[in-house]
């Protein structure tokens, strides 16, 4: 009687434990990282550079006589 009593207390003792533990629910996503405002940046400076190297070098081609 009393091993079933001890059993039955302990199978109560670890169910109370288990009825209390909180599982936290997890952290949202992060909507910017930052990672794609830095490529959309360079994205940026990279066509502005383009353009400006497309409109700088018939200037310097017209004056340069190489033949």
């Amino acid at each position: 009687m009393g091993f079933v009593v001890s059993m039955l207390l302990a199978i109560f003792a670890m169910a109370f434990f288990t009825v209390q533990a909180q599982e936290f629910a997890p952290a949202p996503a992060p909507t910017s990282d930052g990672i794609s405002v830095d490529q959309g940046i360079a994205y940026v400076l990279m066509l502005v550079a383009l353009v400006l190297t497309y409109l700088i070098h018939p200037m310097d081609a017209s004056s340069f006589n190489f033949f």
